[in-house]
């Protein structure tokens, strides 16, 4: 075992964790896909954060394998299908978030490593990527949540949707300047999309009873300081069961282990480490003898529900033990995700609009 394993005292060991990159590892297909679970489907986006999750625990060998399978896989406009299984695509839509993510995770496994081996073997991948993403922007600075085979974009901006995107394109472009190859048209990008985010909620289609809607704009640093504490405040009794963990929607007795490490995620980046600390306790209830994870809890029926060991909810374990333990360089990648300076000339807007 890896001596620098994240280590969260008193709720995970280290061979926690290496029993849960474990699960992970075993669900990876020999393509180097990760479904998830076992006969799964594959999404880039969980895809990603699996993979993020195999290099905090050392699996690096299969960390990169997962990134060389986007880039076998990525389609000639820069996307990736939204559902394959076992090689078939199921969904030919692009999930333009799940699209936009793969720089965040390239940039992860750059700083956890401090090598380029994959940043230079993935990085066409990540601009042809990113030039999707940017053609799909429209003149505000927010973009549609998805892509048909056609190329006909979805009506709807989605928030949380867009509050990822917006650390995504912050996270290529801090990769574009490692490499040496700036690309400041990708960081005014990453500011308008962010000050969308931030100031004007009310032009994203309404998905406020998800609790991503709530905490995503803090976690994908378009948000941070008064603001963030504000807007976590607004909803902090509707989301979250004491005990328990976050809802996934504010109307279902039901807490997910991903939702809940999430916000573990964006209550670290705000420096609230104890009360970070204490939700990361609460959702252990979901944790399995060989290191997966159930991917929630409807407490009203007392069950477990799906009936799945979701690989991304181990992988949200992974990352927040990652962050609350400061063990790998990568540890802050969220943390560090902060809004750029931005003078709104294109909306012409004067206040910030009312947040939820």
């Amino acid at each position: 075992m890896r001596p620098d394993l994240p280590e969260v005292a008193g709720v995970l060991t280290a061979s926690d964790v290496a029993a849960t990159a474990g699960y992970i590892a075993a669900v990876q297909e020999p393509s180097g896909a990760i479904p998830w679970y076992p006969g799964g489907h594959v999404d880039p986006w969980d895809h990603v954060e699996c993979a993020m999750a195999l290099t905090v625990a050392g699996r690096l060998d299969r960390a990169a394998a997962a990134y060389d399978w986007l880039r076998r896989t990525q389609r000639a406009d820069g996307s990736w299908p939204t559902k394959v299984r076992d090689g078939v695509v199921e969904d030919a839509t692009a999930d333009v978030n799940h699209c936009a993510y793969v720089a965040v995770g390239v940039w992860h496994h750059t700083l956890a490593t401090g090598d380029l081996t994959v940043a230079e073997a993935m990085w066409g991948t990540i601009r042809r990527t990113v030039e999707f993403v940017l053609r799909l922007q429209r003149p505000r600075g927010e973009v549609p949540w998805a892509c048909d085979e056609r190329g006909r974009p979805a009506e709807d901006a989605l928030l949380t949707g867009c509050a990822s995107i917006h650390q995504a394109l912050r996270c290529a472009a801090a990769l574009a300047e490692r490499l040496g190859r700036p690309q400041p048209d990708w960081e005014l990008a990453a500011a308008r999309l962010g000050h969308m985010v931030a100031a004007h909620e009310e032009i994203f289609g309404d998905r406020g009873r998800y609790s991503m809607d709530w905490y995503y704009p803090v976690l994908g640093g378009a948000v941070r300081g008064p603001a963030a504490a504000a807007r976590l405040a607004t909803a902090w009794d509707t989301f979250v069961v004491p005990g328990l963990g976050c809802r996934c929607v504010s109307d279902e007795p039901w807490v997910t282990g991903a939702e809940t490490c999430e916000l573990v995620l964006a209550l670290h980046a705000m420096g609230r480490d104890d009360t970070a600390a204490g939700l990361f306790a609460a959702i252990q209830h979901l944790r399995e003898p060989d290191g997966s994870y159930w991917t929630g809890y409807q407490y009203a029926e007392d069950v477990n529900w799906p009936d799945e060991h979701s690989t991304w909810t181990s992988a949200a374990v992974i990352l927040a033990a990652d962050a609350l333990s400061a063990t790998t360089p990568a540890s802050r990648i969220f943390a560090d995700a902060r809004p750029l300076p931005f003078e709104p000339d294109h909306c012409a807007c004067t206040t910030p609009s009312p947040r939820r």
